[in-house]
């Protein structure tokens, strides 16, 4: 997962009032599930922008009553995707030196003051990374893991970026990326954040 960049304390960033869904109205029509499904994607936007709340994420963090919405982009371009490493010294230590496919974060409740979870999501995109050319996005499904403690407060909204030009670099959140297809990401694997291998094994299934 993708947590937000910031300078600030850790209490600050506890203290943001983010975005968040109440468990049951985001498993109302499906039944939880653990990795990436694309079945559910229409029901739970709508339960997304319909039944959002903006809650302190120093609370949010240890309730499990309630789902914080993580907008999650993977990067494509000719079958190749954007793999990035975080720093060891990265904001969300759970999360340091790990290999990742997903752009995002937390959306905070400033970030939607004037604007929709997908166009903060595409103005993220160009934050978080350097980018030549144009680019479009599609909903590609959602993510939940509810095996671990952090799972289980967060859900994914796996958005794919289709790349016109490959032109694609890190800014300073990340350590590094490259441009690899699925099998020249496979030695990656047990070195990826959990989200990223349920990307990644989907991607799979799909070819």
């Amino acid at each position: 997962m993708t947590l937000q960049k910031s300078k600030q304390t850790s209490k600050q960033l506890t203290d943001e009032m983010i975005l968040v869904v109440k468990r049951d109205d985001i498993f109302a029509l499906h039944e939880p599930f653990n990795g990436l499904e694309r079945e559910p994607v229409e029901d739970m936007v709508e339960a997304i922008e319909s039944k959002k709340e903006f809650l302190p994420r120093s609370i949010m963090e240890q309730d499990p009553a309630y789902k914080q919405i993580i907008p999650y982009l993977v990067f494509n371009y000719a079958d190749r995707f954007f793999l990035m490493q975080r720093k060891a010294k990265a904001s969300e230590q759970r999360l340091k030196e790990k290999f990742t496919l997903g752009i995002g974060g937390h959306i905070r409740e400033q970030d939607m003051q004037s604007s929709s979870i997908f166009s903060w999501a595409f103005r993220e995109f160009h934050e978080e990374v350097n980018f030549t050319g144009c680019a479009s996005f599609e909903t590609m499904g959602v993510l939940n893991d509810d095996s671990n403690d952090v799972g289980k407060v967060h859900l994914g909204l796996v958005l794919l970026i289709e790349g016109e030009s490959p032109n694609i670099t890190v800014k300073s959140e990340l350590e590094s990326g490259q441009m690899l297809t699925l099998e020249e990401m496979e030695p990656y694997y047990d070195r990826m954040e959990t989200w990223t291998q349920m990307v990644y094994d989907y991607l799979c299934k799909c070819q």
